[in-house]
């Protein structure tokens, strides 16, 4: 079993699962965005037909699962396993919407990072052999995250020049141990990292650092360079946090390339759309990836992506206190070669 290891933090999975087919579903704001054409389901009401913006980030998931499972051409009761979580306390968002599936549940919490951290732990599971068909899933709703994280929304605070809008979005994965690809075929687990960032409202400096040490771990366990991805993609460091990371990897001589963008910065359009430094939540990493990048893997444009969220590991209780804001970030490879 140790020969999957490589380095400290990476594995290389000896039987790569398959993405057998992926969906997403967003809401009224990133449906008007730059990749519209990529999302299976825009909904023009933020509620998606429920009575709070709780219920509606667990209906938006549990309808993003469903069509991941149509698209995937399998019922539910087929997943063996489903990794999922979201911003909210306790995962609630995803336990209530996974409530009555009947189907082995772990929840996860990642922050932004969730869609990664989940991707990663169905790919290992179907790679130990402890299932055939596991299911990966995250999302975020602007309304349920402000309300937990900021301000009543009907107080109209001004935002900062650094902040980022939470996606009100979700998406999901189908794993299958056998499949046509792409393939999960390398996971880089991150480490905690806690650059001292106190301040909320800048998500992106305090989550680059985590993103540049789990990068710069998997390149150096894999021996692999950024030119031989087709696309490196974070998320969600927006536009702040994509600039800082950047100037990290320049500072050690290292260009990661036009190649190198963010889920945050892809979502939106920043200016006209008024999103200050981009996009954020567990939904834009899912999102874009259950679409856009998974389009991009199957068309043959980026044959081999590094996928890289990162999360803010903070809670309201502790930027309160006054504490600072630790990140995470996991790296997962996809590519359409099996071998990888």
């Amino acid at each position: 079993m140790g020969i999957k290891r490589m380095g400290q933090q990476t594995i290389r999975l000896e039987n790569p699962p398959s993405i057998a087919a992926g969906a997403c579903v967003v809401g009224k704001k990133e449906g008007q965005g730059p990749l519209r054409d990529w999302f299976d389901y825009i909904s023009e009401d933020s509620y998606f037909g429920e009575q709070s913006w709780e219920k509606a980030e667990s209906t938006m998931l549990s309808r993003c699962f469903a069509l991941a499972c149509d698209k995937a051409k399998l019922p539910p009761s087929d997943v063996q396993y489903i990794f999922s979580g979201d911003l909210l306390n306790q995962c609630t968002g995803s336990a209530f919407a996974l409530r009555d599936s009947n189907i082995p549940f772990f929840g996860l919490y990642g922050a932004c990072s969730t869609m990664a951290e989940s991707l990663s732990l169905a790919a290992m599971t179907i790679d130990g052999g402890f299932a055939d068909i596991a299911g990966a899933m995250t999302c975020s709703h602007f309304c349920s995250a402000e309300r937990q994280f900021r301000l009543p929304l009907e107080y109209g605070g001004q935002r900062t020049p650094t902040a980022q809008w939470t996606v009100t979005g979700a998406g999901a994965l189908i794993l299958r141990s056998e499949g046509p690809g792409p393939y999960v075929t390398h996971v880089t687990t991150g480490r905690i990292v806690d650059a001292g960032v106190t301040d909320a409202a800048n998500m992106g400096a305090a989550m680059a650092p985590a993103a540049y040490e789990t990068l710069k771990a998997h390149f150096e366990d894999t021996a692999r360079k950024p030119s031989d991805y087709d696309a490196i993609v974070t998320g969600d460091l927006g536009r702040i946090g994509h600039e800082i990371l950047c100037d990290l990897f320049r500072n050690d001589g290292v260009d990661l390339g036009p190649a190198c963008t963010d889920c945050g910065l892809l979502i939106y359009a920043q200016r006209a759309q008024d999103v200050h430094a981009g996009g954020s939540g567990c939904g834009c990493a899912a999102s874009v990836l259950a679409g856009h990048i998974l389009r991009q893997l199957t068309e043959g444009i980026w044959p081999r992506v590094l996928f890289a969220a990162t999360g803010a590991l903070m809670s309201p209780t502790s930027s309160l206190q006054g504490e600072s804001i630790p990140g995470i970030c996991h790296a997962v490879a996809l590519d359409m070669n099996r071998k990888g």
